[in-house]
Formats: C-alpha cells, structure tokens, sequence
C-alpha cells in the first residue's frame, strides 16, 4: 500500500500572516516521521475569488484537483474576530465532494491558542462529512509566538502533534476504503 497523502493548508492568506510559519514547523516534525507523504497547501496559490463570483473556473478547478490528491489534512488555523479566516471559509465553501469521507484535524493560534476558530471550524468539516480526530494542538500567541511575530512553540506541543498527526494518518487510512 502506497503511502497517504496529507495537505497542510494554511489557513491564511494576509500578508504578514503566521501560518506559513505555523505550517513548516508541523511540516517538520511530520516529515520527521515517515509514516506519510506530507505537504504544505497555501490557499493563497490558488487564488479563489469570492464564491459565486464570475471567471473562477479555473481556480476552482485546480483547488479541487489539488484536495482530490490528498487523502487527509492537518488545517493550520489562526483565530481572527473568534472565528476562522474569510480565505479559508471561501476555500471550503469551493469544493465539496473532494472533502468527503476524508479526516482531518487543526493546529490553531491565537490569543486563546485559537479554540474559538477550531471550534467553529470543526463544524463546518462536519457538514462537508470530515471526520475531525480529537487531538488539537493550539498555539497561544503570548508563549509560542516572540514578540508576536516569530513561531517559537514550546516543545510540550510536540506530543500533542505527534499525537495528532497519528490519528490523522489512521482515520485516513480508514476512510480511503470509502473513497
């Protein structure tokens, strides 16, 4: 059996954002493991304009393509006004059927390490028929973060994300036999 296939999508999109930094550090400790092929998505390549808009074909096309090529997620996801990002809701809202029976779980940050738009977050992976895995590592701004702008996690998240990137990997194997 080849190996899984897991999208790290950065959740953001501004520029100055976090989660590209947020995304490697997952990313390396993931690569770290061996157990699944592992890359960085940013959302931002794909340049979706707002749903419904006219001329998007295109960039639908590819988004979905991409996400058809991954068999689970790891969402990188920042909190912004107790929710997740306009970019990343945008994203979700562009594919449907290439999310289903797919699992997935969040690496959150923000003043509360972003459990507010985990939360929100993990209902609608709900309503696209994500299995979201129980494992969350959140990233409070004030100690893993230098001066707000630098990613410095603490080295008691690397369980958690072991952890979660474990639960991800065997819901994914599982839900392939689905797809």
């Amino acid at each position: 059996m080849s190996k899984l296939n897991i999208g790290i999508i950065l959740g953001s999109t501004r520029q100055g954002r976090l989660s590209p930094q947020v995304g490697e550090w997952v990313k390396g400790i993931a690569d770290q493991r061996g157990d699944a092929n592992y890359e960085i998505v940013n959302i931002a390549d794909f340049k979706l304009p707002l749903l419904g808009e006219a001329g998007a074909s295109e960039q639908a096309g590819r988004w979905n393509e991409k996400l058809n090529s991954l068999d689970g997620f790891v969402f990188i996801v920042p909190e912004y006004n107790h929710s997740i990002t306009a970019a990343l809701k945008n994203a979700l809202d562009y594919a449907r059927e290439v999310w289903n029976n797919k699992a997935a779980r969040i690496v959150s940050y923000g003043s509360v390490g972003g459990a507010r738009a985990a939360e929100h977050l993990r209902g609608i992976l709900g309503e696209l028929s994500i299995a979201d895995v129980r494992v969350h590592p959140a990233l409070s701004l004030f100690t893993d973060f230098e001066n707000g702008q630098t990613s410095k996690p603490a080295n008691l998240h690397l369980a958690s994300v072991n952890g979660m990137l474990d639960q991800v990997v065997a819901w994914s194997g599982a839900l392939k036999t689905l797809r």
